[in-house]
C-alpha cells in the first residue's frame, strides 16, 4: 500500500467536508519534559474525533448506487458517529453496530445525525463481525472503522497537515486502538522523513493490538473498562493495519488508568480544551517516555473530545 499516495489522494477527495485542525505549542508540556511540545487538535475535529476524515474518505470514494443502498459500520462511539455524520452529509442511510460497552454519549451522537443503532455483545470485535454478515447479507457497504486503504488514508491526512504546519518532526506520540490512526498519520510522515519516530500509546486495560504486535500476531483477548473507551477493544482477524503497525511503529508505551486521568485533567487545566481518555493515553504516553526525547520537536495527537459528563467527573 502506497500510503503517501493515499493520503495525497484522501485529502483532494475529503477538502471541503471536514476541518483542517491546528497545531498548539504547550508552554506547559515543554517546560517539564525539556522537549518542544506541540499538541494536534484532532479534538477540534468535526464530530469531535479525528474519525470523521476515514470516514468521509470512504463515503465518498462510493458511487451514487453504493450510498443509495446504505452503509454499515460498528463501534464503540467516534467512528459511528463520523459515519453517521458523513451519511446524512451525503444522504445515505446509516446503521451502525455498537458493542453494549459503548459510551451513551456517543451513541446519542450518532443518533442525532439519524443514525440507526443496534447493539451487539460487549466488545468491538463482535460487533464488527455482526456488522460486516448484515452488510453482506443484504448488499450494503460495510465501513470499517480502521482495516480498509481508504479509512487509513483519510486518517493519514493529519500526517499531511503536520508536514505544512510544523518546520521540523522528531516524534508523534498516538494513541493505538485498530492502528488505523498512526499507520495513515506514520506512513505519510516517514515516506516525507524516514527518521520522525512514531510512538504508539495503548492502555494497560485494552491493548490488545500492543500485545499482538509483541506476539507476531493478532491475539483475541479480553479487555477491561478504560477511560480510554475509544481505542478498547479487539482487533479484526487479518486486519491490514496490522502489518502497517509492523512497518511504522518505532516504540509503544502502555498507560495505566491514572496516568490516563491525571492526562486528561492536564490538557484540560493547562490549555482549556476538552479531550476524552483516548486522547489522554497519548498525553500519558509522553510522559512517561519524555526524557527519551530531550531537546526534541515532539507532537502528541489529541485525537478527540467526546467524553461524556459522568466519567468527566470522575476524572476531574
Amino acid at each position: 500500500m502506497d500510503l503517501r499516495k493515499a493520503v495525497v489522494e484522501a485529502e483532494k477527495r475529503i477538502e471541503g467536508h471536514v476541518r483542517t485542525t491546528p497545531v498548539e505549542y504547550s508552554p506547559h508540556l515543554s517546560s517539564i519534559s525539556g522537549c518542544r511540545v506541540h499538541l494536534k487538535l484532532e479534538n477540534q475535529q468535526r464530530t469531535g474525533s479525528f474519525k470523521l476524515r476515514g470516514a468521509m474518505n470512504k463515503l465518498l470514494a462510493l458511487d451514487d448506487e453504493e450510498r443509495a443502498r446504505g452503509v454499515v459500520a460498528a463501534s464503540s462511539g467516534n467512528h459511528g458517529v463520523a459515519v453517521a455524520c458523513g451519511a446524512a452529509a451525503l444522504s445515505c442511510p446509516a446503521l451502525i453496530f455498537v458493542p453494549g460497552t459503548a459510551s451513551g454519549s456517543k451513541v446519542d451522537y450518532v443518533r442525532s445525525f439519524g443514525g440507526e443503532i443496534r447493539q451487539v455483545g460487549d466488545d468491538c470485535v463482535v460487533a464488527e463481525v455482526a456488522a460486516r454478515e448484515y452488510a453482506r447479507e443484504r448488499g450494503k457497504t460495510y465501513i470499517s472503522p480502521y482495516n480498509d486503504p481508504l479509512i487509513v488514508g483519510g486518517q493519514g491526512t493529519i500526517g499531511r497537515e503536520l508536514e505544512r504546519q510544523l518546520e521540523k518532526i522528531d516524534a508523534v506520540f498516538v494513541s493505538l486502538g485498530g492502528g488505523g490512526l498512526i499507520s495513515g498519520i506514520g506512513g505519510y510522515l516517514k515516506a516525507v522523513d524516514p527518521s520522525v519516530r512514531m510512538v504508539a500509546c495503548s492502555p494497560v486495560n485494552s491493548p490488545v493490538m500492543h500485545a499482538s504486535l509483541e506476539a507476531g500476531r493478532i491475539l483475541e483477548m479480553a479487555s477491561k473498562p478504560t477511560l480510554s473507551d475509544g481505542t478498547a477493544g479487539g482487533v479484526e482477524q487479518e486486519s491490514i493495519t496490522f502489518d502497517l503497525c509492523r512497518r511504522i511503529i518505532d516504540g509503544s508505551v502502555l498507560v495505566d488508568e491514572s496516568e490516563i486521568r491525571d492526562a486528561v485533567r492536564l490538557v484540560i487545566e493547562h490549555h482549556h480544551t476538552l479531550v476524552e481518555g483516548a486522547a489522554g493515553v497519548a498525553v500519558a504516553g509522553f510522559l512517561k517516555e519524555k526524557k527519551r526525547f530531550e531537546g526534541r520537536e515532539v507532537v502528541i495527537v489529541l485525537c478527540g473530545a467526546n467524553i461524556d459528563i459522568p466519567t468527566l467527573r470522575r476524572v476531574l
